[in-house]
């Protein structure tokens, strides 16, 4: 039996329980597309770190926390700014191990905006507060059901795999990316002009997206091709 690659997925932090905890549908998307995920430790070791990227086969950034301004060298400007300081120490440093060792990695939600704040681009801290919008980016249950469209670029990796310009997605997020990073490309917008989606392209695959595939891909093909390309490119 040919082994499956191994994900190593981010941990979720809850404060309040000091504890670790996983939504299922991270791991369910990985195993549904074929591969194995693995909860990672919520540490900043770098030599842990450093073993964790030359040991996995791609990397799952996940939802959760905020991300601190200080990542992109500003200051919070709102009072609902709740961050994991712990969250992004690890993942700073877990991005350039995995960027040296070239591993794929696919960030959602919370994923997309430390990427692009990691590699040098700009967040907004809170859409309603800094944009005027009609769209709905912090939907209500169920997650799974799509509240906005997005706008694919046609030269995307995501176009190429998808063969659609439009896309109804899920939405659940109060950040965004607002200056794209350098070494980034954006994929797909909102209707409101937000990013949606992007890409690194001097990288097998890096890519991240804005909305929920965790949560829609047993209802919606083309959340569970964006999980069945990242694995296909983790092998």
């Amino acid at each position: 039996m040919k082994a499956k690659p191994v994900i190593g997925v981010i941990p979720l932090w809850d404060e309040t329980k000091v504890s670790y905890w996983m939504l299922p549908g991270y791991m369910k998307g990985i195993i549904a597309a074929g591969g194995l995920p693995v909860m990672l430790p919520l540490t900043d070791d770098e030599e842990i770190l450093k073993q964790t990227a030359e040991m996995c086969d791609g990397f799952l950034f996940t939802g959760g926390q905020d991300v601190s301004p200080k990542v992109y060298n500003s200051t919070a400007t709102f009072n609902n700014i709740v961050c994991c300081k712990e969250r992004d120490s690890m993942e700073i440093k877990l991005l350039r191990e995995i960027l040296i060792e070239e591993k794929p990695l696919l960030g959602i939600c919370r994923g997309i905006q430390f990427l692009n704040a990691a590699m040098g681009g700009t967040l907004y801290q809170d859409l309603p507060s800094e944009t005027n919008s009609d769209v709905n980016h912090h939907q209500s249950a169920p997650y799974d059901a799509p509240v906005h469209k997005v706008k694919i670029e046609t030269d995307s990796p995501l176009y190429r795999l998808l063969h659609t310009e439009q896309l109804k997605v899920n939405s659940y997020h109060h950040q965004a990316v607002k200056n794209i990073a350098p070494p980034l490309k954006v994929m797909a917008y909102a209707e409101d002009g937000i990013i949606e989606a992007v890409y690194m392209p001097s990288r097998k695959f890096v890519w991240a997206v804005q909305w929920h595939p965790e949560f829609s891909f047993l209802s919606d093909n083309n959340s569970f091709m964006i999980f069945e390309e990242f694995i296909k490119n983790c092998k």
